[in-house]
Formats: C-alpha cells, structure tokens, sequence
C-alpha cells in the first residue's frame, strides 16, 4: 500500500501550498496526453492524483495521518482509487487556470451532454462508544430532491417534451479553438443555451419550474460497521439529491461523531481506564472488577501491587475496523484514600501504622545529583 507523502515527494508536515507545487510539477509530467498514452505514465498519473486528492483536504488528510488508507474507507465505500476520468477532472479542477496547459487538455475531461448527477448529502451521525464497540443500524430521517410526480423528473409540462438545443445541437458542449504556446487546442465547455443539458423546455413544469425534481424526505437505513471514529465517514452510493432532469442520484457520506466516555479515553483501537482501589487490594492482592465498554472483566491484582501501576488486557479494548483483531484495555490502579473514617478505622490504621516498616527512600537519579551539585 503506497504512501501518499512518498507518492508526491513530500514530508509528512508540508504544508498546503508545497503539496499543491507537488502536485503540479508531477501532473505536468506524468500526464497521459504529454506521454502519447503510456499506461506506466497513466498509472503515475492516477497516482499521484489520488495522493493529492486525499492530502489537500485538511479533514481527509487527519484521518489518513492516524489511520491510514483503511480509515479513509470508513468501512464501506469511503474512500476508493480514482480511475482516469476521476484524475483527469481533479487536474482540471484545481490546475485549469494554469497558463495554457489546462485548455490543451479541456476536452478529457469534458462532461459531455446529458443528465447532470445530483449532489451529495453529507449527515453527521453521533455514536456512543457501545455502538462503536458492536457496530450499529441506524433509521436516518433525510431530507432530498426527489424526482416531481406532475412531470415525472423530466422537468417540462405534462404533454410536452424537452427539445434538441440549438446551439449544441443535444451535445451539451461549445467548442472553441484557441492558440497557445502548445500551438492550437480545442477546448470544450458547457453550452451556455442548456447548461449542460443538451435540451431546452418551452413549457416548464408548474410544480418544479423546470428543474424535475422537488424537495422531499426519506428514511434510510444506515448499517455501520465496529470500530469507527470521529472523522471517518461511509458512503452510499446513488441515494443523495437526484439531478435534475431525470439525472442519477448523489451520494450520501455519513460522517462519524464519537462521543466521550467518561470512563475511558481512546487511542486508535486501545482503550485507557482508570480503577479505584483499597490499601488491603494493592497490599493482599485482590480480584477487582474492571468496566469494559460493554460489560466488565476480572483482574486479578498480585500483593504488593503499586499505586499507579497499569495491567494490559489483551483483546479488551475496541474492534479494529474491517478487521478480525481487537485493541487493548489498559488499567491504571489508583489507591483511594477515604476521607471520612470511623473510629474503627481510625483505630486500625493508627495500630498498622505503629507496626508497619518504614519504606527505604529510593536511589537518587542523575537529575538529583546534578540539582545537589549546582545548590539547588
């Protein structure tokens, strides 16, 4: 599995604008129309784009930082490989304004006519750690475009019917020539007479004012996998806003809220808590009961156990996502010291202490030494 920062030649802290420059000197060589159609240079090129795609965005490139590729998935189609098309539009996107290079290349990755897709969706979902823990389904009230019943998604009046545009001729697309310092290129955009559509309405529809589709609300189900973290989000395909005019459907990216557990804090898929115990449990030797996040588990706590000593629970902690292996529990033991004694108590602990030995002070450290010798 490659690594985005060596795909681009970058550190793991440069910043926006280095990543851009990297970005860019590698696109300009690497792309398939300066490389007479290599499938090595149109590889590097996907490549590359895809590193800069993830890196450039500050929300996508925390997540890859702490969990790398695997936490962009997001457990169920998060994240995935661009192909050539997908490349060549984020080269346009970001880098078609530079000099003439982006125009010799306009028309790959043009749109062509037809239905435009519809936007995406994006829900934040809150999660306890149970869910986290075990996975979760979840029913989602969502609120969409949807195609309009009075003209069926086509966006003209009941018993009329979009027509060709005239100024592309149903192609969607306006081509123009224009010279630069590669010679004459071609580049394409949107016809400005359909946006795009390659059809013109004379007779809108009533209801939706042309544009097929209206506001709606629908329920989803939204099935999630063990493991997840702030951050991460899943995609599902083809079920956002429709597009207009009979266009597919968007996405729906469900992005993930993990809330806080008092009871334990989270690193990755390890888990840390911390247990109140007794002088006689450290000193004896004790079972003690451990919270899990579902559940609780046995420890067993050797005598002469310290305060602030921590035990490893292999296996406790949280799920790894898409993946059989498990995180740890870690346990901190920490001595609780009543405040509020009878005067049993008082009397016990006053006859420990006439019998207990005084403890040895420990070796002094090098720091020590050094304070001593300065005066400190």
């Amino acid at each position: 599995m490659a690594d985005f920062y060596q795909t681009l030649g970058v550190s793991r802290n440069a910043s926006d604008a280095e990543i851009k420059t990297a970005y860019r000197k590698l696109a300009m060589t690497y792309h398939p129309d300066r490389n007479n159609g290599s499938k090595e240079a149109e590889e590097k090129f996907k490549a590359i784009t895809e590193a800069y795609d993830v890196l450039r965005e500050p929300d996508k490139r925390a997540v890859y930082d702490r969990y790398g590729e695997a936490g962009l998935r997001g457990g169920s189609g998060g994240f995935h490989h661009v192909d050539l098309s997908e490349a060549l539009s984020i080269f346009m996107r970001d880098l078609g304004g530079l000099g003439g290079f982006g125009e010799l290349f306009a028309s790959a990755a043009g749109r062509g006519g037809g239905p435009r897709t519809g936007s995406d969706i994006k829900i934040a979902m809150p999660m306890t750690l149970t869910e986290v823990a075990s996975g979760a389904e979840k029913t989602v009230p969502v609120k969409l475009l949807e195609p309009c019943d009075r003209c069926e998604g086509r966006g003209a009046e009941p018993g009329s019917a979009p027509t060709k545009c005239n100024t592309c001729h149903g192609t969607g697309e306006v081509r123009r020539a224009q010279r630069s310092f590669f010679g004459q290129v071609i580049s394409v955009a949107p016809c400005p007479n359909c946006a795009g559509e390659g059809s013109v309405i004379a007779a809108p529809c009533k209801k939706c004012r042309g544009e097929g589709r209206v506001r709606g609300e629908k329920q989803i189900v939204v099935r999630i996998p063990a493991g997840v973290a702030t951050g991460q989000y899943m995609t599902m395909r083809g079920v956002g806003n429709v597009g207009p005019r009979g266009g597919p459907r968007g996405d729906i990216l469900i992005v993930f809220e993990v809330e806080e557990d008092p009871r334990f804090e989270r690193d990755g898929e390890d888990l840390y808590t911390e247990v109140l115990v007794t002088y006689p449990q450290l000193a004896l030797g004790a079972n003690v009961d451990v919270p899990m996040v579902t559940g609780s588990v046995n420890l067993q706590v050797p005598p002469g156990t310290q305060s602030g000593q921590v035990f490893n629970l292999r296996g406790r902690g949280l799920p790894r996502i898409n993946s059989s292996s498990t995180g740890n529990l870690h346990v901190r033991l920490q001595l609780w010291t009543p405040d509020n004694l009878s005067e049993e108590e008082r009397t016990l602990i006053g006859r420990l202490s006439e019998v207990q030995a005084v403890p040895a002070p420990r070796p002094k450290g090098l720091w020590s030494k050094i304070r001593e010798s300065l005066g400190a």
